[in-house]
């Protein structure tokens, strides 16, 4: 053994700046189980499962020893064998694991590990008390039953996504991973990415379900189900049927839905044509004024539920346009009853998306028209594996087929919609031609490609220097608007995704630890912008049917079923916590806003004056003060709300005077 090499189980193996001995030893061809390392997440250490035995050491975790040239490592005594298969055992013991029946059965890290240590029988006794299942969200169903403590989920959310919407609490035997204040995920910060599932290594996070619901709609012989699919899809779902990743499986997708019984089968790159038209149109007069820039895609649902809880200041530079799920849906709802010859209720439109977030924006209030949602029902990627393997149909020896007229016709720019900057790149092939007047010669901008969470690009249009910025992943994207708000950046239109790497990240995708499977399903989604005949969405010609013949070069109609607008949401559903008084029902309630731009503008020592009159006065046992979360007034903070009335601005005057009126009306 050379001084540059490891020993590991009696094999040299060549240290090349592995950050960590697990690293080295998967290197060398060796799967060490772990429950709590990802690639992509801090070390953590806490499952114990990768310990090794170093020589002169003894047991050391794997994923926090730092290699060493010379080191000699053993990876599968008697003494660790035992240790793992009293770990699972313990796992397996301290909730409800029911594999037969858990949504993550085909993925679960905890029944593999089960498996491949053998394990027979769990020799320990089993915690009897189940905990109730979270099902409260749109998008993730949460059973802390199986939670196996790994720290996966938390260090998900507050390293990559920079949100905390869960966390540890309590300690000891009691210690489990909850919401903010023991709330449903529901009522906190959770904007739906739903990343959380997806490392999450047993059934205790899964993506909430519309399987059932779809298969209600395909059986009632009154419905006419049509799908459409989003770009990212493509490019993963054969994984689950063991294709490679980043094969486009597009019209295997087609044939397999047609089998289940979807009357018509469309794309979404259609409505992503669609939205680079209205967004860069948007784009180019806002830029032509001076106004609201930088402009802020607006396609990601959990970006714009990030926006709208910690950046309202920012939501007017949100486009206006409707994501290209909406935008189907809205588009779909406004012409397919005419072409099909049915009533508009009697239309089920099933999106199958790559992300979970698309559940919680296919019910927002903003999409639903007298009862009628624009989008019924959202699957995801592994949503629709899991039906086309309930129909028993061999996936991967199916004949294509091809995506229905007029909806499913697309560009290259539509489908690259699926990459971090592919948004960017295509409203670039746009804006250049319709800023210059000038058809391109080329159509790529290569220049917005690229895997850095955030990358910044310039480009040059009619003597004018445009800055761009594209980030996916939300840490970056609270990085990326800090430094809009202290003024060191600045930029005219900035991208962003929520997921790691886009839509091809997205958490309704296949599972995945190792970044390379996103970097396949980025090579093959502009593997198939590059097989389009066309590649721009102003050559599109059924984009152009819809503005001609459709009615949608009517300003009005356009902007009622492409455009909508956002408003600042509360963080937390919350009656907020007692700071005194509250002794009698009919007291009078004072609720001090808490939130972060209330709090940053003085609302805690509001809270300190109004208590601090209340008391001088002998106004506190009639009284009820609670510091709450939000008014959705986060610009106009610190904001009080005495009874009814809301005094915003920190108003302390015009407070005390409404107390001390209410109390003598009271009288």
């Amino acid at each position: 053994m050379d001084n540059t090499n490891v020993l590991i189980d009696g094999r040299d193996v060549r240290c090349e700046g592995e950050k960590n001995l697990l690293e080295i030893i998967r290197k060398s061809g060796i799967e060490l189980p772990t429950f709590c390392y990802h690639s992509e997440l801090s070390v953590y250490g806490a499952c114990r499962l990768c310990m090794v035995e170093v020589e002169g050491r003894g047991l050391q975790p794997a994923c926090s020893t730092i290699p060493e040239p010379g080191m000699k490592i053993k990876t599968n005594t008697e003494e660790i064998r035992n240790m793992r298969k009293i770990i699972v055992e313990l796992l397996l013991a301290n909730g409800n694991h029911d594999c037969v029946t858990c949504r993550k059965s085909e993925h679960c890290q905890l029944q593999t590990l089960s498996r491949r240590l053998g394990i027979k029988e769990v020799r320990f006794k089993k915690k009897a008390a189940e905990k109730p299942v979270d099902d409260s969200a749109y998008s993730i169903v949460r059973d802390p039953s199986k939670c196996v403590l790994c720290g996966d989920c938390v260090r998900m959310c507050a390293e990559v996504q920079g949100i905390g919407a869960i966390d540890f609490a309590f300690r000891g035997s009691k210690c489990e991973v909850v919401p903010s204040f023991g709330k449903d995920l529901n009522k906190v910060e959770c904007v739906n990415c739903g990343q959380c599932a997806r490392v999450c290594p047993t059934g205790a996070l899964v993506i909430k379900s519309e399987v059932e619901s779809v298969w209600k709609d395909i059986h009632n012989p009154e419905k006419t189900v049509i799908a459409q699919i989003a770009p990212a899809v493509r490019v993963a779902l054969g994984e689950e049927f063991g294709l490679k990743s980043g094969e486009a499986v597009t019209g295997r997708i087609v044939a397999a839905l047609k089998m289940m019984g979807f009357d018509k089968v469309y794309d979404t790159s259609f409505t992503a044509d669609l939205t680079v038209i209205e967004e860069g149109n948007e784009f180019i007069e806002r830029a032509g004024k001076g106004e609201k820039l930088p402009q802020f895609t607006s396609c990601c649902p959990g970006w714009v539920k990030f926006a709208e809880q910690y950046y309202p200041e920012y939501l007017p530079n949100l486009s206006s346009c409707k994501s290209p799920q909406q935008m189907f849906g809205s588009v779909a709802r406004d012409t397919l009853p005419k072409m099909l010859n049915i009533r508009q209720q009697d239309l089920s439109v099933v999106s199958i998306m790559p992300c979970t977030a698309k559940k919680f924006e296919a019910k927002r209030p903003e999409f639903i028209k007298g009862n009628i949602p624009d989008v019924d029902h959202v699957l995801t990627t592994r949503e629709l594996a899991r039906m086309i393997g309930e129909c028993g149909i061999d996936f991967k020896n199916l004949t294509p087929e091809s995506f229905d007229m007029p909806l499913g016709y697309k560009t290259g720019a539509g489908v690259i919609f699926g990459n971090s900057g592919g948004v960017t790149e295509a409203v670039l092939r746009y804006v250049a031609e319709k800023a210059t007047g000038t058809a391109l010669e080329g159509y790529e901008f290569k220049t917005a490609r690229g895997e850095d969470g955030i990358r910044e690009l310039s480009v040059e249009l009619n003597g004018r220097t445009y800055n761009l910025a594209i980030v996916h992943g939300l840490m970056n994207a609270r990085k990326m608007l800090e430094n809009v708000k202290k003024g060191g950046k600045k930029y005219d239109l900035v991208e962003v995704m929520a997921c790691p790497g886009g839509c091809i990240g997205g958490a309704g995708q296949p599972c995945y630890k190792e970044s390379d499977i996103r970097k396949d399903r980025t090579k093959g989604i502009y593997e198939n912008d590059k097989m389009q005949q066309l590649h721009k969405s102003q050559e599109n010609p059924y984009i152009k049917e819809l503005y001609e013949n459709h009615g949608f070069n009517d300003h009005k109609k356009a902007h009622e079923l492409l455009h909508t607008a956002y408003k600042n949401r509360k963080r937390t559903d919350s009656e907020g916590i007692l700071v005194c008084g509250g002794k009698t029902p009919d007291a009078l309630k004072i609720e001090v806003c808490f939130g972060t731009g209330c709090f940053i503008r003085g609302s805690q020592d509001m809270m300190k004056k109004i208590v601090a009159h209340l008391e001088a006065n002998g106004l506190k046992d009639k009284t009820e003060v609670r510091a709450t979360f939000c008014f959705e007034r986060c610009d106009r903070g610190p904001v009080v709300r005495v009874g009814k009335k809301v005094i915003e601005k920190g108003d302390l005057e015009a407070v005390i005077k409404e107390i001390e009126s209410k109390l003598k009306a009271a009288v």
